[in-house]
């Protein structure tokens, strides 16, 4: 009796500890801080299907970035949208943003989430181009909209509508300010942001003038504009705020439980630090160097094969990062062709035509290579000084070396003798012997044949002391001329 009753409080213990843990939801945190890039996207997109994949209750992104590539921000949203998980982007902790690309992932998220003291907006698409600025802001230039436009005179108003009237097409509006290019690439992002509005529920007129006019908000006017959907304090409160909401994931409405939640921050792998790392525009910028350069001086100075090796693995690494970064191909043109250009120089002078015009193309196509004008994503100018001074010296010195080498005389064996001097030991006119190297050698004349006679009393062609070069090698024997020194 005193075992039985020991016994039922630990069962009832345990009894309530499993069904403590069989209500508990499982919570998946993700921390992005930075620039969206390839290296944040594939780190984002497989914690998210690793997510689905173990039936995840929800996955929390916890996000402050300045923006990002515009790729990279559409396999995020994409991930999103087709997830049965439901995402909660939390812009945190306090102080934090989400402008450019982090509003279109906050409006494609099925929670959207802030701190206080955070902001959120400033979406308008960089100019991809490299025309230099933003796309235009309303009124014009940047210039243009910092001076309030003159009003024209009443007459020329009344004239101007007059006019308008008599083509019928009053109401017309004036055409948008840009380039043909930036107001496509500009409606193509406003239906874009506002296709996301409409399918979460959210404010569609800020979404679009976020875009068209860079807006921003603070996490009070966000959640007063129905923007963002929550303000928590921290990761608990968001939680607490999110339980029993009902969401649409993955097609299906998704009950939200967070009640008893098991909270799991997910650590970056070596995958991300090592496409972190290469997918660093300055980074695969050199890596892609090392690699050509590497490969040309195995190729013109064959070794042990360390400069192939290094060539081989740094190209294809940089070639893999390019290839996931918005670069332009003309400018990769131009700093092929630039290479080419110093190349040429080392083997064929041409008085520093070659070498001025590859020095050009390379730095002209360095500078414009990265395809974007985020600051994040564009190569560092004192990088492409030091790369473009190291390809010259490489070029011109280390390759120009390489190739007087390999025409200059062998300095060992037999071949090295050719074009050598002796001295004749004895007077002959067909074979006879010279001493060179510090040995005596068999010499036969320059085109006497074999067996001739050995010595000529008479006229003999060389006499002793006389100094001869070497002009062939036959055998054993020495094949000599008369010597012009």
């Amino acid at each position: 009796m005193h075992l039985r009753s020991l016994c039922k409080p630990t069962l009832a213990l345990l009894l309530a500890g499993l069904a403590q843990q069989a209500t508990a939801s499982d919570v998946r945190v993700v921390e992005l801080e930075g620039a969206i890039g390839p290296a944040y996207a594939d780190y984002f997109i497989r914690a998210l299907g690793r997510a689905a994949e173990t039936d995840v209750d929800l996955l929390v992104l916890r996000l402050d970035t300045p923006g990002g590539l515009d790729k990279s921000m559409r396999d995020m949203i994409k991930a999103i949208l087709a997830s049965p998980v439901p995402v909660a982007t939390y812009v945190a902790p306090n102080g934090s943003r989400a402008a450019s690309a982090g509003t279109y992932i906050m409006y494609a998220s099925h929670i959207a989430a802030m701190a206080p003291a955070t902001n959120i907006g400033s979406s308008t698409p960089v100019n991809l181009g490299g025309e230099g600025a933003p796309f235009p802001m309303p009124g014009g230039t940047p210039e243009e909209a910092e001076e309030p436009a003159e009003e024209p005179p009443p007459d020329a108003a009344e004239d101007e509508a007059r006019d308008g009237a008599d083509d019928g097409n009053q109401d017309a509006p004036a055409p948008a300010p840009g380039s043909a290019m930036n107001r496509k690439v500009l409606n193509d992002a406003v239906s874009y942001i506002k296709g996301l509005a409409e399918l979460r529920g959210r404010n569609v007129e800020w979404a679009e003038a976020t875009v068209r006019e860079a807006a921003n908000l603070t996490a009070a006017e966000a959640l007063e504009m129905n923007v963002i959907d929550i303000i928590a304090d921290d990761l608990m409160e968001l939680l607490a705020a999110v339980d029993g909401r009902v969401v649409s994931a993955g097609g299906m409405d998704v009950t939200i439980d967070a009640s008893q939640p098991n909270i799991e921050f997910i650590e970056p792998d070596w995958r991300y630090e090592l496409l972190g790392i290469i997918t660093d525009p300055n980074v695969a910028y050199i890596l892609l160097m090392i690699g050509i350069y590497g490969l040309i001086l195995e190729f013109y100075n064959p070794g042990m094969g360390i400069g192939a090796v290094t060539g081989v693995i740094c190209l294809l690494l940089g070639a893999y990062a390019l290839q996931m970064l918005p670069i332009n191909y003309a400018g990769l043109a131009l700093v092929v062709v630039g290479i080419g250009l110093l190349a040429a120089e080392a083997f064929t002078p041409s008085f520093g035509v070659f070498g001025v015009g590859g020095v050009v193309s390379f730095v002209v196509g360095s500078i414009i290579l990265m395809d974007t004008d985020l600051p994040a994503y564009q190569i560092s100018k004192p990088v492409i000084a030091a790369v473009a001074a190291l390809s010259v010296a490489i070029v011109v010195f280390a390759l120009g070396a390489a190739l007087r080498s390999r025409k200059m005389r062998s300095a060992s064996g037999k071949e090295s003798m050719i074009g050598a001097t002796g001295r004749v030991v004895e007077d002959f006119s067909g074979e006879g012997r010279v001493r060179a190297f510090g040995e005596v050698w068999q010499a036969r004349a320059r085109g006497a044949g074999p067996y001739a006679s050995r010595r000529s009393t008479a006229h003999p062609a060389f006499k002793r002391g006389d100094v001869v070069t070497i002009v062939e090698m036959d055998g054993l024997w020495v094949v000599v001329e008369p010597s012009s020194h």
